[in-house]
């Protein structure tokens, strides 16, 4: 169960991250489209998993893998963004696999 500072710290991480690759889709997600389904931030808040869903572009893992190299940048200008956060907390990036899993599930389901 997350406290509330925590849910407000991922909402906040969640649409900052949003923006981000909005205005940086060409070279951060070579192009393809990258939505922030879910951030999870571990009780000490020094850890953020965010969960993402690439659409339309070259292949996910590669998506994934530039990000991943850039986290570092991605860290910096988030930062930048919460100035009022002490601490910005490390971010990890996964592919968020739920909606090809809900497809998998509704395919089986029609047979």
């Amino acid at each position: 169960m997350s406290s509330i500072r925590q849910n407000r710290i991922e909402s906040v991480i969640q649409e900052e991250l949003s923006v981000f690759f909005q205005k940086n889709a060409r070279e951060v997600c070579l192009g393809a489209m990258v939505s922030v389904t879910v951030v999870r931030i571990t009780p000490d808040l020094s850890i953020a998993k965010c969960y993402l869903s690439i659409f339309a572009g070259p292949d996910k893992n590669e998506v994934l893998e530039n990000i991943r190299e850039r986290k570092s940048t991605i860290r910096g200008t988030i930062g930048r963004r919460l100035k009022n956060m002490k601490k910005i907390p490390e971010l990890l990036f996964f592919l968020d696999d739920s909606l090809d899993y809900a497809i998998e599930i509704d395919e089986l389901l029609k047979k």
